[in-house]
């Protein structure tokens, strides 16, 4: 039992549950998801058009905070409620996403 405790501590504490739930307080997962396209692109799908871009987390927070169009559509992403930090945390949970 005491093993099972520590291992939900360590989910809870890790930063990619962090992240999502961040995700989640944000509203981002009312237009996204990990796995699927609802309103924009899935999270994977994301991740797998900037990989290997060095600036690639830069590039998702800045549209994180200020919105964007034409990339991914003809639908645009308003900008978002969020501090620099809470950016670049969700553009780097999203750039881990397989």
């Amino acid at each position: 039992m005491k093993a099972l405790i520590t291992l939900l501590a360590l989910v809870a504490a890790s930063p990619a549950f962090a992240q999502a739930e961040l995700a989640a307080k944000k509203n981002c997962l009312a237009c996204h998801a990990v796995d699927k396209k609802i309103v924009g692109p899935a999270y994977k799908d994301v991740a797998a058009k900037y990989a290997g871009q060095k600036d690639a987390v830069a590039k998702l927070a800045d549209k994180i905070q200020k919105g964007g169009s034409g990339v991914w559509g003809p639908v645009p992403m308003p900008a978002n409620a969020v501090t620099p930090d809470e950016a670049k945390q969700l553009a780097t949970w999203v750039m881990s996403q397989k």
